[in-house]
């Protein structure tokens, strides 16, 4: 993933030195693990945060397009999660600093003209996957004849999002130059955008699909049924996450092509020939 940004950051280079884009997706990830370790999400996501931006602020990069979560949404519960709602109620610390990390964009781009968007990513999966991710867990401990947590007994829905349709979505958006809202009102002010030059969208697949279903799924491409332990909601978590992408898709022409059938298929087969299952 470094390597593709570092050479499409290479290819959209001029001869004038200062034109280049930053592409900032790192941060400690994880609902869960936030309630365990919250100090890590401090030092990763506010002050790592706050590295990237000063140096934004020293060398003025012609865009700087980093990576929100759906997990601002919070106690939302109106669907599907709109970049015009309000997000002011997280429900974990990680969740609170992709807030802060939203605030801390808007506030250096409206300080020193830095044009920046954020994407609120949905449920990302994919081969090379996170290890603590659900398709990872479940694909595992599902080969290893281990049961697998269940939350919520099950009553939960993912807009899940696979890796080759959010690196589309990143492409196109990187040369939409955001630049100040001129229809922006304070008295009724527009979450999404702003008198400096910043916007957000959202980045998901536009179709939640059920847990139990997902399970199902992955059970198929494994030719192995899964032990299910059904468990209460995790404390931080929500039951539903749908991701509204109209503004994103009039923005760019995003739209999301791979069905969750694909993507899981397409990660079993590398987690099988990763691992030598």
């Amino acid at each position: 993933m470094e390597q593709f940004f570092a050479s499409l950051n290479h290819e959209h280079r001029t001869s004038n030195v200062e034109q280049f884009y930053i592409v900032h997706l790192a941060a400690q990830a994880g609902v869960r693990y936030s309630l365990e370790n919250p100090y890590a999400y401090i030092d990763s996501n506010v002050y790592g945060f706050l590295n990237i931006l000063e140096g934004c602020r020293r060398h003025s990069p012609r865009h700087l397009i980093f990576a929100s979560s759906s997990s601002v949404y919070g106690l939302n519960t109106k669907m599907p999660f709109s970049v015009q709602h309000n997000v002011d109620h997280p429900v974990s610390l990680y969740a609170a600093t992709k807030k802060a990390n939203e605030l801390m964009a808007h506030t250096y781009a409206y300080l020193y003209n830095i044009p920046t968007t954020g994407l609120r990513f949905f449920t990302v999966y994919g081969p090379w996957g996170r290890p603590d991710m659900a398709l990872f867990k479940f694909t595992k401990a599902i080969l290893e004849g281990t049961p697998i947590d269940v939350y919520n007994y099950g009553n939960m829905k993912r807009d899940f999002t696979y890796i080759d349709d959010i690196i589309e979505g990143i492409i196109r958006i990187m040369d939409k130059i955001p630049e100040s809202d001129c229809t922006w009102n304070g008295e009724n002010p527009r979450p999404s955008s702003s008198k400096a030059p910043y916007k957000l969208y959202n980045i998901g697949n536009n179709n939640p699909v059920d847990l139990l279903y997902f399970i199902e799924t992955i059970e198929k491409y494994l030719g192995k049924k899964a032990t299910k332990n059904l468990l209460p909601m995790q404390p931080g978590d929500v039951p539903e996450t749908y991701a509204d992408i109209e503004d994103l898709t009039k923005a760019t022409g995003f739209k999301p092509s791979t069905p969750i059938e694909e993507g899981t298929k397409r990660f079993v087969e590398w987690f099988r020939g990763y691992y030598k299952t």
